[in-house]
């Protein structure tokens, strides 16, 4: 399987191939970036270590060359900036999404590659990329709240010294402001996380404001995520690339899962080789339910207001 990264050459993009290269799954890595010298060490430095760990083609290329990709990763962006919202960067992102969407297009992309989205504000891109390619709804991922999701079961295993491979907790909604946690499905080694000794209601308020807090936190001390972006991303693209048909909370254009349509935004998702492959509407607590459709409204007030021009 070929992925290109575009946007390859910045702090998300080269963790995620690095997290590819790592697993050796894909067999093919092409980095792109507005920075031709940057994507090129880039990918020569993780040639230099590819005996070491998996036999990969890895390289720097173009839109031409990419043309053939399987998956197409678009990480590039403007960097958010300290206590900025994600929503807040919609108008400086959008006429750069819609420029690198232009040049996959007029490469003559394959029709059945997937477009995976994970510059932000994702849910908004992942929306745009899929109006503006045409593509079929289950062809456009967003990274949408895997991260969250990913940082929010590290928080509750970390808090409550257990492994964080067993906690399994989901964050849904859009990924930004409007986002909630699932406590209704939280568990732990298959037993229900809420009937652990500790997880109170404080205990629940208390972590999920840590883990909505965590993007910003890591942007003010290290100046950006990237370690767990890349493996989440890597996640995804492992759940296609093997046919895994793993429940994921991907952000795709709705089709009807709790009432919802028209609007990009993670539900459960089982991803596989084709992408995203069908929505799971499980029961909701009330507040939940609610939560997802207050995300929901937010996402398409601000999608109206998009310039797409």
């Amino acid at each position: 399987m070929k992925v290109s990264i575009i946007g390859g050459g910045g702090r998300v993009g080269s963790n995620a191939a690095f997290a590819l290269q790592c697993a050796g799954v894909v067999s093919e890595i092409q980095i792109l970036d507005a920075n031709a010298d940057l994507a090129e060490g880039e990918a020569l430095d993780l040639l230099h270590g590819s005996s070491a760990i998996a036999d990969q083609r890895i390289y720097a290329g173009d839109y031409g060359r990419a043309k053939d990709s399987d998956i197409f990763i678009i990480t590039a962006g403007l960097r958010r900036k300290p206590d900025e919202s994600r929503l807040d960067l919609i108008n400086r992102n959008v006429a750069l999404f819609a420029g690198i969407l232009g040049s996959i297009k007029a490469a003559g992309f394959r029709r059945e590659a997937l477009i995976f989205v994970v510059s932000n504000p994702v849910d908004i891109l992942t929306q745009l990329a899929a109006t503006t390619l045409g593509l079929p709804w289950s062809q456009v991922l967003g990274l949408g709240t895997m991260l969250d999701t990913a940082r929010f079961r590290s928080l509750i295993a970390q808090e409550l010294k257990l492994a964080p491979t067993q906690v399994k907790a989901l964050i849904l909604g859009e990924h930004g402001d409007s986002m909630f946690p699932v406590w209704s499905s939280a568990t732990c080694g298959g037993l229900p996380l809420a009937k652990f000794p500790g997880v109170t209601p404080t205990f629940q308020s208390q972590i999920f404001e840590r883990t909505k807090g965590s993007g910003a936190e890591v942007i003010r001390r290290k100046g950006g995520a990237g370690w767990a972006v890349g493996l989440t991303i890597a996640e995804v693209v492992h759940a296609i690339a093997l046919d895994r048909r793993q429940v994921l909370p991907v952000s795709t254009v709705q089709q009807g899962a709790y009432g919802l349509r028209g609007v990009a935004l993670s539900v459960p998702t089982v991803v596989g080789r084709s992408g995203a492959l069908t929505h799971i509407e499980l029961e909701l607590w009330p507040k939940e339910a609610q939560a997802l459709q207050s995300s929901a409204r937010a996402l398409q007030d601000t999608f109206t207001k998009v310039n797409v021009a």
